[in-house]
């Protein structure tokens, strides 16, 4: 038995570093000879969605305090890349430079995989948490003006990424404070909003149109996601979609509706409870003598 013991160590052990080195390789966080940098990633991310589904060792593997952490670091480096890639660009003179361009969205492609891997291993927190840290500044380099008419690709990929965000969010997969909340919703609907009307006054050969399937995901999480929030929460966001222009989308019709529909039996419950706490209470009767 202790032999046994030893050998089933030494295999869970072997299977751990098989599947760290592939987290590894299959981001652009670790270097490697350039000339085979491509290959090398596709190999090992291959490696990574076999292990996690067909590997029967895997379950013990994700759940190892040593993978979840340099997991983590992985995807650390992975969002700080992407960052300071896409801050470097509106410092670039020439703001239609392919090869940044290229690297950005080779980042985000690694950020969309690696979406995929947490979800699988229960980190998708880590995602949410570090998408949400950094969309305000991602959305100042975005809606620079000099990116008005260039670089659809990167800004349809942003909404689909933002997409999974939402859903994660609005449907439980990953709980966050209201305030948080709150902040992602605001950050990104005005954005989503814009891109929608944007992408409907194309021509309808344009390639970076937002698909039929990508809207419905989109307002579908939105409209989960602001069922949650709290009333007053609620409240801010659905006045300030009904007083923009581009109603149409997201439809938050169902959203408003819960609100009403809430806000009226809250109503009548506190009127209720007003009502039995004025009505004065029946003398008792005298004993009969």
């Amino acid at each position: 038995m202790p032999i046994f013991s030893d050998i089933q160590e030494a295999e869970l052990s072997g299977t751990k570093e098989v599947f760290l080195s592939a987290i590894r390789y299959a981001t652009s966080t670790c270097d490697s000879f350039p000339q085979f940098e491509d290959d090398l990633r596709t190999s090992a991310q291959e490696q990574v969605e076999f292990m996690l589904e067909d590997d029967e060792k895997i379950p013990l593997v994700i759940a190892d305090d040593e993978i979840k952490v340099e997991t983590r670091i992985v995807v650390s480096k992975i969002f700080s890349s992407f960052e300071n890639e896409l801050f470097s660009l509106i410092l670039e003179p020439d703001i239609a430079n392919m090869e940044m361009e290229k690297n950005i969205m080779r980042s985000l492609s690694d950020l969309e995989w690696m979406h995929n891997t947490l979800l699988k291993m229960d980190l998708m927190k880590d995602f949410v948490t570090h998408w949400s840290n950094i969309s305000s500044n991602l959305l100042k380099v975005i809606e620079d003006k000099r990116l008005d008419s260039v670089m659809w690709d990167l800004k349809m990929k942003l909404i689909e990424v933002t997409s999974k965000v939402l859903e994660a969010v609005g449907y439980g997969t990953v709980v966050l404070p209201a305030e948080s909340r709150v902040e992602l919703l605001k950050t990104w609907l005005p954005y989503i909003r814009k891109m929608k009307s944007l992408s409907d006054e194309m021509e309808a050969a344009f390639p970076y149109k937002m698909s039929d399937d990508l809207c419905q995901c989109v307002e579908g999480a939105i409209v989960s996601l602001v069922s949650a929030l709290p009333s007053n929460d609620q409240a801010d966001i659905l006045a300030d979609w009904i007083s923009a222009e581009q109603v149409k989308y997201p439809d938050l019709s169902e959203a408003f509706e819960i609100w009403c529909y809430r806000t009226k039996s809250a109503q009548r419950r506190l009127d209720e409870a007003l009502t039995e706490s004025t009505t004065p209470m029946p003398l008792p009767l005298s004993p009969s003598t």
